[in-house]
């Protein structure tokens, strides 16, 4: 990997001739997106548009939490061919790949690390090409911790304690601060207990060997969790409120045709009292685009989460599974209409399909399905059938009472593996500072987002010279981390700041 690009490049306001001075506010795959997109606008307009931008990240481009895992266990959860960082060309991730000699289907899960590689390489060449525009381009090694955004235009304050002018701000921060899962608050600072599985190398070094180990959470991360302290010879179990692993599916792939009742969703009255029977009604057929079998024929229907987990794994292997191939349909329809719902009902809609977005949008590789069920089979991992009901750690373990019978309820260790808060744009209290928070900040302090992705006092004042793109358009987009949608954003504000 090349050195990151002008690491120690200029605070204040950049020097230089006319045009704007841009800050994108995260290196990662929605902070790179917005600088290839932006480059790439800039080379088919007059020059002078931008003069400098300024990637503040403290980790070097692409290697952030999401990807920047090197150990080759830890797998994107999406296809490749759905991973480009430009939305007009959504093969250019697999190209990346295959020019470095992978020979696999782009419907294929590829090491997060690839993804991590191809953005920073990204990234460098995007800073050549601006160089050779006339556009500086530099990154800031720290954290962005608020934008001011009073006269003079937005000003950037960094946890150096420096701050950045600039004309435009995008920020395109990623997720940071994990969630404290119910009855471990008084924990979160306790040696046996780590807040995520990530880095994977951290959880490495603070387990003893043959360490019993109690995973908290069911989903995506937990699934990752089990598979790396599996491999290393713990002993695992996953234990959630819901009980239920993710489902099973080869990939989050590119849709491989049209789904027109999907189509039709972004069309929905968001008043329609009936929105979420006509929602499932328009999946159901969608699914009988892809295959005769109805769909309940093409999930397992079983009680314990490991039959589950074994019997949709064989479902998948007999070709008796189509219904994933509706899923990135889904997410984009269900993305444009929720650009249309006001916050409660977008949040009740959510809640309402929260069983199918848990178990099926974010369904598992079927590559980690075999992992964790020949884990299963060698006794390293088990699946509990409930939650604590309470915890304390005395005598050098950790005693749970109600995660799983049969186990005493001791362990060596706490993996929390509950996710992460979305980062949150907030308001300061004089309301002349957004501050760029890792959770949800206090109530009612969020900021509106207008319709171009553009931060607004309130509905009736005019945009701030400030965007946000990827994981913190939350507070407005559903899926937000869903990485075509990220891209698009990025070529949309990207035009913007060109303009």
């Amino acid at each position: 990997m090349r050195d990151p690009v002008d690491t120690a490049g200029p605070v204040g306001r950049a020097p230089g001739g006319p045009g704007r001075d841009v800050v994108i506010v995260g290196g990662g795959t929605a902070g790179t997106s917005v600088l290839l997109h932006l480059v790439r606008e800039l080379a088919d307009r007059p020059p002078g548009r931008v003069r400098s931008v300024r990637v503040v990240d403290p980790c070097p481009a692409g290697w952030g939490l999401a990807f920047g895992e090197r150990d080759p266990l830890l797998l994107c959860n999406s296809a490749a061919d759905v991973n480009s960082l430009l939305a007009d060309r959504p093969g250019d991730f697999v190209d990346h790949l295959r020019g470095r000699g992978w020979s696999g289907s782009g419907e294929d899960c590829v090491p997060r690390v690839r993804m991590a590689e191809y953005c920073a390489d990204r990234f460098h060449r995007a800073c050549e090409q601006a160089a050779a525009l006339g556009v500086t381009v530099h990154q800031i090694p720290a954290a962005a911790l608020s934008v001011g955004t009073g006269p003079g235009g937005p000003r950037v304050r960094l946890s150096t304690g420096e701050e950045l002018r600039a004309d435009a701000v995008v920020v395109a921060t990623g997720v940071r601060r994990p969630r404290v899962p119910d009855g471990f608050a008084p924990f979160v600072a306790h040696p046996r207990y780590l807040d995520s599985p990530y880095p994977a190398a951290r959880v490495r070094r603070r387990l003893r060997p043959a360490s019993r180990v109690l995973v908290l959470g069911s989903r995506q991360s937990a699934v990752d969790a089990a598979l790396l302290l599996c491999r290393d010879g713990h002993r695992v179990t996953l234990t959630s409120p819901s009980g239920t692993l993710p489902a099973v599916r080869v990939s989050l792939g590119a849709p491989a045709r049209s789904f027109p009742s999907l189509e039709r969703v972004a069309r929905l009255d968001p008043a329609d009292p009936l929105l979420e029977e006509r929602l499932v009604r328009s999946v159901v057929e969608a699914v009988r685009l892809l295959s005769p079998l109805p769909l309940r024929r093409q999930v397992s229907r079983a009680d314990d989460p490991l039959t589950r987990l074994r019997e949709e794994t064989a479902l998948l292997e007999a070709g008796a599974c189509a219904w994933p191939g509706a899923m990135v349909p889904l997410i984009e329809a269900f993305i444009e209409l929720g650009a249309a719902l006001d916050e409660r009902r977008r949040a009740a809609v959510l809640d309402r399909f929260g069983w199918f977005t848990g178990r099926y949008v974010t369904a598992m590789t079927v590559v980690n399905a075999r992992r964790l069920l020949a884990h299963a089979d060698t006794g390293l991992l088990r699946v509990a059938p409930s939650y604590p009901r309470s915890v304390a750690f005395e005598g050098g373990r950790w005693r749970v009472a109600g995660a799983a019978p049969g186990d005493h309820g001791a362990y060596d260790h706490v993996v929390n593996a509950t996710g992460f808060h979305p980062p949150t744009l907030c308001r300061s209290a004089t309301g002349e500072a957004l501050l760029l928070t890792d959770g949800p900040g206090p109530p009612g302090a969020a900021c509106r987002l207008g319709d171009g992705l553009r931060v607004r006092r309130d509905a009736r004042s005019a945009p701030e010279p400030v965007w946000v793109v990827g994981v913190g358009t939350h507070v407005r987009i559903p899926f937000a981390n869903h990485l075509r949608s990220v891209v698009r954003q990025a070529r949309r504000v990207a035009g913007e700041l060109a303009g």
